[in-house]
């Protein structure tokens, strides 16, 4: 499975596996364009995060092969503690 890692300002979220990486960037791409809005999107354990992002915010977008883990569905009714409680 692909794991993909935002980083933000130096905060490191990774993202559910169901999020669409290339509209992540879009809406980056707009929410600098328009001087700051906040961006959503859904991180592993299933749980929503919304980042205030502005022209002055560092974002970094990694991706990397994983291991399959099960309980990584994007959704937001079933939120889990995190990548090592299984």
């Amino acid at each position: 499975m692909v794991r993909t890692e935002v980083a933000i300002n130096g905060q490191s979220f990774f993202l559910a596996q169901d999020q669409d990486v290339d509209a992540l960037r879009r809406s980056v791409e707009a929410a600098i364009s328009s001087s700051g809005r906040f961006v959503h999107f859904t991180v592993v354990g299933n749980r929503e995060v919304s980042v205030l992002v502005s022209p002055r915010t560092e974002v970094v977008i990694s991706v990397e092969t994983v291991q399959f883990d099960p309980r990584d569905t994007g959704g937001d009714d079933e939120p889990w503690g995190g990548l090592f409680d299984m």
